[in-house]
């Protein structure tokens, strides 16, 4: 819409009814700025609390709409209460959420609303380019007969021109004919801008970047690159998170954090294993509670966590046949438990498989060398005398001439007098030979290390 000092704002609408999880997902990624309306009547709803973590989630700036402030029973202030346990804070109260208080049947407020969100924009800097290449994203798309694909987007950057070269999803083609939300045709599409654009050669799925390419042979390359990468998406989809694929992944730089979906019979609960399980995040992992409620799991759970890739973990709930048959369809994990030992335990194992191994030496022995021989299909022998600690068959060594490591490898053979030894103790002599190395010279020092190898404790609940 353009306002009356000539400036637009693009609303992308998502319908709030529980079935539409993944479409309110798809819009928090898409947008700068989040417009959470919450009826004054009603209150906090779960729809409400899903729809702030999908935008925590994206990482996108919320504005509170305060809605139906014109009914008896309206109460503003509670709403504003409520919100600030999911730390939406009003800047009255120190915070940085911006609140407009309006009536959208009344048209009451919706002045303070606009200038609310070009508030936020301003102070989020929001800015584009439009002498760039066009980039979009693809709110929508759908085969229409005499048109062939349309899809509908929203441009993020640059400038979509008719004639463009455009790839989206594994499609790509030439952008024949643009309409503008009025159903007009136009030429070109400056950034903020949403347009229906008709000339790829298939039908690309909602959520994808809609590029604008120099050429037909570019074109034609990415979207060959997009159908390989497709493939593999399909294959990531069919093995989704577990918690015993977790550290597989993150050693192939997939995941980051574990995300959970978590739901309990009752709040106290709910909050209990909400805190114990935010605790087990260090520097490496982190646990990150995406949503939390009490209730059975559902499947508008189940969409919400499918469309994060996330763990819906339920604690003394249990969901129903149905939820069960679309997480198994949805390639969603659900995992249930009534101790919150048994949780945290299951967590921290799976924390622990993600951490970075840590490796420790550990000096078995020093022995000084006081005598060389050479032994045929051998090599080096050195006649030692162990000064301390104890020198370990297979162990690695090091040798130090003058204070100075001249050779680390390992230990080839270890002797006392003609037998093998597996270990010879302080004040004891015996022969050894270093795998590789032969110039080993009297008064040099052979220390005899081993290297273990350890994972770090997850932190303590």
């Amino acid at each position: 819409m353009t306002l009356p000092n000539g400036r637009q704002i693009t609303f992308v609408d998502t319908p709030g009814h529980e079935s539409f999880a993944a479409m309110r997902a798809r819009g928090a990624q898409v947008t700068d700025i989040v417009v959470l309306v919450v009826a004054a009547d009603d209150g906090i709803m779960p729809q409400t609390i899903e729809s702030i973590n999908h935008a925590k989630d994206a990482n996108v700036t919320i504005v509170v709409a305060v809605n139906k402030i014109d009914k008896e029973n309206a109460n503003p202030e509670r709403i504003r209460q409520e919100l600030l346990a999911y730390g939406l804070v009003p800047e009255d109260l120190g915070g940085e959420t911006l609140y407009a208080m309006i009536s959208a049947k009344k048209r009451t407020g919706i002045e303070d609303l606009l200038d609310a969100i070009l508030l936020q924009a301003e102070m989020m800097d929001l800015k584009s380019d439009p002498t760039r290449r066009g980039q979009a994203v693809v709110l929508d798309a759908r085969l229409e007969r005499g048109l062939g694909p349309v899809a509908a987007v929203l441009v993020k950057e640059g400038t979509l021109r008719k004639g463009n070269f455009i790839v989206a999803d594994n499609f790509y083609g030439r952008l024949r004919m643009m309409f503008d939300d009025h159903g007009n045709e136009v030429a070109e599409a400056l950034p903020g801008v949403p347009v229906q654009v008709i000339g790829l050669g298939g039908v690309p799925r909602a959520g994808v970047i809609l590029n604008s390419v120099p050429d037909e042979k570019t074109a034609k390359a990415m979207a060959t690159l997009r159908t390989n990468q497709a493939r593999v998406d399909d294959y990531k989809k069919r093995a989704p998170v577990r918690l015993e694929d977790l550290y597989a992944q993150i050693k192939e730089g997939e995941l980051k954090e574990i995300k959970i979906l978590l739901k309990g019979d009752v709040q106290g609960s709910v909050e209990a294993v909400r805190d114990a399980l935010e605790k087990l995040s260090n520097d490496d992992v982190k646990v990150r509670i995406i949503h939390s409620a009490v209730g059975t799991i559902t499947e508008t759970d189940i969409n919400f966590a499918s469309a994060s890739n996330a763990l819906v973990i339920g604690f003394s709930v249990r969901p129903e046949t149905k939820v069960k048959m679309l997480a198994e369809q949805s390639k969603v994990e659900i995992r249930l438990y009534n101790v919150i030992y048994d949780l945290l335990n299951d967590i921290k194992a799976s924390i622990q498989g993600m951490l970075p191994p840590t490796f420790t030496e550990v000096v078995n022995g020093v022995a000084e060398v006081r005598n060389t021989f050479h032994i045929s299909k051998i090599g080096t022998v050195a006649g030692c005398y162990v000064l301390e600690g104890k020198i370990v068959r297979n162990s690695k060594v090091r040798l130090m001439r003058d204070g100075a490591v001249v050779y680390t490898g390992n230990i080839g053979n270890l002797k006392r007098f003609k037998d093998d030894a597996r270990e010879v103790q302080t004040g004891f002599e015996c022969g050894i030979s270093i795998d590789g190395y032969n110039d080993v010279k009297l008064g040099d020092r052979i220390e005899s290390y081993n290297v273990v190898e350890s994972r770090p404790d997850a932190p303590e609940s």
